[in-house]
């Protein structure tokens, strides 16, 4: 942490001292100037005040011994016992972190009736799976749940930490982050890590427009939340590997401010991230009546329909159907992207996909430049012909 120190007899002009910022964070109380919130620690009153007028202190940031910090841990975001794809995925990446610094991967599972489930955790590589199984973890209380993490990093102090970025996991990361006053990035779509066991996490930042790199250099444990279906899901492995640890915990622990009355299954939907053939609707369809031609496509071909941020905005879809930064992050093995201009945050909710289609009538549309193929011309001309030669050829 840094702070400005103003000495006061260094200053022979405080008028004139106080003009040199342009953010008005100087101020004049009764002859004393001081600092006030609106600093941005330009240092220009370092730079074109008074000689030794402004001083920046940096504060010496106290290190920590990394060596004591060991392991990749993914925490097991689950329903019942049915664990989320998340999970493998980012046991994926965590094995993929550890070899590079010879570390092992761990994964905490916590709930209730969930021992015989860790079982197959063991299929994709993880080293040590510990489990929390107590009647108190039936359902997600987030008091306990977090009470539960915090015992696991105490006993095993792992090095970094991977959250699935799902309503469970957006809740629980902040709040181990917190007890442990660590840093945490969220939404990370890059993950590396350095030989010193810092964790390099990177995620678009200013709307998409810039990709931040951001490490914990000085703090542990390390923790970063992930979108499905952004990292790799690993091949299932006919035998499995590592153990399975179980783990006891105070009872107290485990009480809970938050009672459970009931819960009630949603009914089933399909989400656009489950898809593997997805037609996108642009801000190139003219019309909500022309959503119809699009939502066609999809169907002739087994496929969901999904739209980018405008057509939210507009009110002809559900928030549910959006692709992009602010949407969904999807990985189908077919996309059509119909009159979509490609923003960078569009694109990067669906850039990992196996073919990209475009269909736009501007050559210079941004779609173009990560499309496998396109089409450059009106979709309103190109989609009934497409559509036609479908049903005609009675396949796809």
């Amino acid at each position: 942490m840094s702070k400005l120190i103003i000495h006061q007899n260094k200053i022979t002009n405080i008028e004139e001292f106080i003009a040199v910022c342009p953010f008005s964070a100087l101020e004049n109380n009764n002859g004393i100037v001081e600092v006030n919130g609106a600093c941005k620690m330009c240092k220009l009153c370092i730079k074109k005040g008074p000689p030794g007028a402004a001083e920046l202190v940096e504060d010496q940031v106290k290190g920590i011994d990394k060596s004591q910090w060991e392991g990749i841990a993914v925490y097991v975001d689950h329903i019942g016992g049915d664990v989320h794809p998340i999970t493998y995925e980012l046991i994926g990446k965590a094995r993929e972190l550890a070899d590079k610094i010879n570390h092992k991967v761990y994964c905490v599972f916590m709930g209730k009736g969930i021992e015989d489930k860790a079982c197959e955790l063991l299929h994709y590589g993880v080293d040590d799976v510990f489990v929390y199984d107590y009647e108190e973890l039936d359902h997600f209380k987030i008091d306990a749940y977090t009470s539960v993490f915090e015992d696991f990093i105490n006993n095993n102090r792992p090095s970094a930490i991977l959250v699935g970025a799902t309503s469970v996991g957006r809740q629980l990361a902040p709040r181990v982050a917190a007890r442990f006053r660590t840093g945490l990035t969220a939404d990370c779509t890059i993950l590396d890590i350095k030989e010193n066991t810092d964790l390099v996490q990177i995620r678009p930042a200013f709307g998409g427009n810039i990709m931040a790199e951001i490490q914990t250099p000085n703090a542990r444990p390390q923790i970063a939340t992930v979108r499905y279906k952004v990292m790799n899901c690993p091949e299932r492995k006919e035998t499995p590997s590592g153990q399975i640890t179980k783990c006891s915990i105070e009872k107290n622990k485990l009480t809970s401010k938050i009672k459970v009355l009931d819960v009630v299954a949603k009914p089933k939907e399909r989400f656009i991230e489950n898809a593997d053939v997805l037609v996108v609707a642009g801000r190139g369809v003219r019309s909500q009546e022309d959503i119809a031609l699009v939502k066609e496509l999809a169907e002739l071909l087994g496929g969901e329909i999904a739209c980018t941020r405008p057509m939210i905005e507009a009110g002809w879809f559900d928030a549910k159907k959006q692709i992009g930064l602010s949407g969904r992050t999807v990985r189908p093995k077919l996309i059509i992207t119909c009159g979509v201009s490609g923003s960078v945050q569009f694109a990067a909710g669906m850039n990992n996909s196996d073919y990209i289609f475009a269909i736009n009538k501007d050559e210079k549309a941004s779609i173009f430049k990560i499309a496998h193929y396109g089409i450059v011309g009106d979709l309103y001309d190109i989609l009934p012909k497409l559509i036609e030669k479908i049903k005609v050829s009675g396949k796809v």
